[in-house]
């Protein structure tokens, strides 16, 4: 993320979701540095204007949107704000997820609608809502955050795996519809990474397994991984649509 900004990107306005931490906040640094207009969205006001200062001082441009993607009305607000402020809507990257880790037989029935309500339906509707400004535009990127749970499917993930299965599909059919339009898509399946989703996993001897067995006998990825992924694939040139990335640690197995 060393480039200089206000090169490749330059002119281009992105909007990015869970931008107030991990991945979201590094992928929103990531695109501001490639000369981007950045307009970042989450649930947590004081981290946006704070993630936005912060890259204003670099010499950056970004806009701090208080957004809830289970809310169709903030979704609607969000990309009004972005169109507002920066006149359109190039690149979308739906970064906000959960991960509600549980067996499901004993698993929470709130956890799975949270998990379809971020992971998935809160994708789809800020997706549905931004297309027309890309199609307008005649050329734009939509990146989706998926996980490597979204191709193999595992125990104590069921929930979670269904939304992230969810996704590629999602972005596959959306894909096949717009491809012809100039627009691009690229799915990001990031194995491990060293972010907050795994604090909140309700269940505690899951959570400790995540946490104190699984991620400490590997070296896990870094939100700046995933982020450099993301930047790369929207970096390239028009004609080149990288479709999907599979990331895993070096030492991750499964």
């Amino acid at each position: 993320m060393s480039a200089e900004f206000g090169s490749e990107l330059d002119g281009q306005v992105a909007i990015v979701t869970g931008a107030s931490s991990g991945i979201g906040e590094a992928t929103a640094k990531g695109l501001a540095s490639r000369g981007a207009s950045v307009a970042l969205a989450a649930r947590r006001e004081n981290e946006l204007e704070a993630l936005a200062d912060q890259i204003e001082s670099d010499g950056g441009d970004a806009l701090p949107v208080q957004t809830d993607v289970t809310d169709e009305d903030d979704i609607d607000a969000l990309v009004e704000a972005t169109i507002e402020e920066f006149d359109s809507i190039d690149i979308l990257v739906n970064n906000a997820g959960v991960m509600l880790l549980e067996p499901v037989e004993r698993a929470d029935r709130e956890n799975f609608r949270q998990m379809v309500e971020v992971n998935l339906l809160g994708l789809m509707n800020l997706t549905h809502a931004v297309l027309p400004v890309i199609q307008e535009n005649g050329a734009g990127h939509i990146v989706n955050v998926s996980s490597t749970a979204g191709r193999d499917a595992n125990a104590n993930n069921a929930g979670y795996s269904a939304t992230k299965f969810g996704v590629n599909a999602f972005t596959e059919s959306l894909r096949q519809e717009v491809t012809t339009e100039g627009i691009r898509t690229t799915i990001i399946e990031p194995g491990a990474v060293e972010t907050e989703l795994q604090e909140h996993i309700p269940d505690d001897e899951i959570k400790e397994q995540v946490e104190e067995g699984f991620l400490e006998s590997i070296t896990p990825l870094q939100s700046e991984d995933i982020a450099r992924a993301i930047v790369y694939a929207v970096t390239q040139p028009q004609h080149v649509n990288v479709n999907e990335m599979l990331i895993r640690p070096t030492d991750q197995q499964l």
